[in-house]
């Protein structure tokens, strides 16, 4: 078992708490020592009250999925001895209404692009192969009940 920690401060200062005027900026701060600037998303509460430059949940979310999927694809990879030169991914999440009604992120789409180098290329089919496993020993994906999908992006398409 591993435990992974996060600390999330915000403070109120001088700001009208009662007036819902806040600001919902805040601080996450993680095991490692990163500091990130974290709000709320200024689709979910408007600006000024959010940070538009500052993370929010959402796209932590996104991002943690995108980079959990990397980590797994450049461990098979590697496995393989194919070389990685370059791994890009522009990750979407659709926030909507789920099943139950509920407000959820009902769909997170990867487009992972990955560049190889060497005497070693991998075809088309390792390199989905490689996602397919990634996106199966993912812990993230493993946690959540969102869809998760993988969509690779190839130069020559």
């Amino acid at each position: 078992m591993a435990q992974y920690t996060a600390e999330i401060l915000w403070q109120r200062g001088e700001q009208d708490f009662l007036g819902n005027t806040y600001s919902r900026r805040h601080s996450l701060r993680f095991d490692g020592g990163a500091e990130v600037p974290g709000s709320s998303s200024p689709h979910v509460v408007p600006l000024p009250m959010s940070d538009a430059s500052a993370v929010d949940p959402e796209e932590m979310f996104v991002a943690s999925l995108s980079n959990c999927h990397m980590l797994w694809f450049l461990t098979m990879a590697v496995k393989r001895k194919f070389v990685v030169d370059r791994y890009f991914d522009a990750a979407i999440g659709v926030m909507e209404k789920n099943a139950e009604g509920k407000t959820a992120m009902t769909v997170v789409t990867l487009r992972p692009q990955v560049t190889f180098s060497g005497a070693n290329m991998p075809t088309r089919e390792q390199i989905d192969q490689m996602h397919h496993r990634a996106h199966e020993e993912c812990f993230i994906a493993n946690s959540v009940k969102t869809e998760v999908r993988c969509e690779p992006v190839y130069r020559d398409s």
